[in-house]
């Protein structure tokens, strides 16, 4: 088992071949221009700060062609990465990078006052900016990349379970925990996700997730590049410059999270903008309203819905083009090499059509977390199955739905509710542009459904409305108590909704 250099191994078959396009600068960099700039920034993290393979470094940045050369320098070196989130604020970064212990920093230009203001917070041996200049006492990445000699330089031998890269996850339930993904998960996810989505050489897929999320590093990063394909980078997401950059790169295949798709259909160029050259358009992170796969629909796009988290990678369970036709509203079946089951609460599995927790196990599974072993024995048992955590049903052709989070059931007079069922019933409402459902106590029936919804309209439908639509739909039970309308959601930057802030609003108002 070789190491994830997916970079330097792609570079090696066809160095010539365009791997990146960054939309900020314009620049275009060959497979081979690309791996020697991840290359050279392997050699300053250990030539220039004498870092060695596990040794973590953090990196605090917008996406942008550093971001990819510290990535890959990863995979070369064994040097851990430990990517941070742009919009936590001091004292969130202080917690995740005292508890991965970094012993070097790069942060982008954007970043340098939050960088001054967590020097007086934590100590890190290195600070390194990604700009064009920086704090006379830190090290800029272009200057120390000038400084280097022409020594001869070997990647690092690299094991299938040496770790890769700390993903924190997005702590929308609690304290953030660390997900150690090794080489072999990394380039595993690379190779199914290439094989099972049938990418081709010729696919192009624009990046505008932030990378500091699994979703941005491995769809379609890794993935492309395994395959030999192009990627286009956006700093971040701006809807009319992302469908600009899609018409004029040509590019075939996209992923997004249903709040970003809502916002590229909302877009004056969505109308008219050229996409004849996508061949699917793929949502993950959130059920996918109806109204939205109509909109794309009209315009002769095809759309397949996601599954995966950070622990399991993004890309569990594929579909066809076809079946995501017939089969509106599941994940498909399990990638190659995936095993799933579901199970109750006594650890029996489920017959198709019943609802249970979703376990996975595969070579695409995480090591468990950082610095936690309890926890990670809770979600990894020994036999190598991963407990999600997220609750499924299984139909009888091997197809998967998601029907909700297994710590979000409600337990409605001993009766289990599922918020997933209720909230895919409310986004088949044409009026409803965005709901969520969450459980809060109720005297009668120890818990009852609370429905937050966001109306397309100010005024366009009443909660006597959605009841009689959700009636239609669900069965008694399953009708939340009371309808709860707002402007907007609150979501990560990653699009999933935080149930516990609208919960603890609902419950203080």
């Amino acid at each position: 088992m070789i190491s994830s250099d997916i970079l330097g191994e792609r570079a090696r078959l066809t160095p010539r071949r365009t791997a990146l396009v960054d939309v900020s600068s314009g620049r275009k960099l060959s497979y081979e221009e690309l791996n020697h700039a991840a290359i050279l920034c392997a050699r300053v993290w250990q030539e220039t700060l004498h870092l060695s393979k596990g040794d973590r470094v953090g990196i605090l940045a917008h996406n942008g062609v550093e971001y990819v050369q510290a990535f890959f320098a990863a995979g070369k070196t064994g040097i851990i990465l430990v990517p941070l989130g742009t919009r936590l604020t001091v004292p969130e970064l202080e917690l995740l990078i005292c508890d991965s212990g970094v012993k070097a920093l790069m942060y982008g230009e954007d970043f340098a006052a939050t960088v001054k203001d967590l020097e007086q917070k934590v100590h890190v041996d290195h600070w390194i900016s990604l700009g064009a200049t920086s704090h006379s006492l830190h090290l800029n990445l272009q200057a120390a990349v000038a400084n280097l000699g022409n020594d001869p330089w070997k990647p690092t031998r690299c094991d299938a379970e040496d770790i890769f890269c700390i993903l924190y996850t997005s702590g929308t339930t609690g304290r953030p925990k660390g997900v150690l993904l090794p080489h072999r998960m990394i380039l595993w996810n690379a190779v199914a996700t290439a094989i099972c989505w049938e990418l081709r050489p010729t696919d192009v897929a624009p990046i505008f997730t932030p990378m500091y999320h699994a979703g941005g590093l491995t769809v379609f990063l890794t993935p492309i590049f395994l395959i030999g394909g192009c990627v286009v980078l956006h700093r971040s997401f701006e809807a009319s410059e992302v469908l600009r950059t899609i018409e004029r790169e040509r590019c075939s295949v996209i992923f997004g999270v249903p709040t970003i798709f809502r916002m590229l259909m909302e877009a004056p160029e969505f109308p008219t903008v050229d996409v004849h050259h996508v061949r699917w358009c793929i949502s993950g992170g959130a059920p996918l309203p109806l109204y939205i796969i109509e909109a794309y629909q009209r315009r002769g796009l095809i759309f397949k819905q996601g599954y995966g988290l950070t622990e399991v990678g993004v890309n569990c369970f594929t579909m066809t083009v076809e079946e995501s036709q017939q089969k509106i509203g599941s994940i498909g079946r399990p990638m190659m090499f995936t095993q799933a089951r579901l199970v109750n609460s006594a650890g029996e599995e489920v017959p198709a059509g019943e609802v249970g927790e979703l376990h996975l196990r595969g070579p695409h599974v995480c090591r468990g977390y950082w610095n936690n072993p309890e926890d990670t024995r809770a979600a990894l048992d020994v036999d190598g199955w991963f407990h999600t955590g997220d609750l499924a049903r299984c139909d009888e052709e091997g197809f998967f739905y998601i029907a909700g989070r297994l710590k979000e059931m409600i337990i409605s007079g001993g009766v289990n509710i599922y918020p997933a069922e209720i909230e895919g019933a409310l986004l088949l409402c044409p009026q409803v542009r965005d709901a969520a459902v969450v459980g809060v106590p109720d005297s009668k029936w120890g818990e009852a459904g609370v429905a937050f919804v966001v109306p397309r309209e100010t005024g366009g439908v009443t909660a006597q409305d959605l009841r009689a639509e959700l009636t239609r739909l669900l069965a008694k039970f399953k009708i939340p108590k009371e309808f709860v309308f707002v402007e907007e959601l609150p979501r990560t930057a990653y699009g999933k909704v935080i149930k516990d802030k609208l919960r603890t609003g609902y419950l203080h108002r």
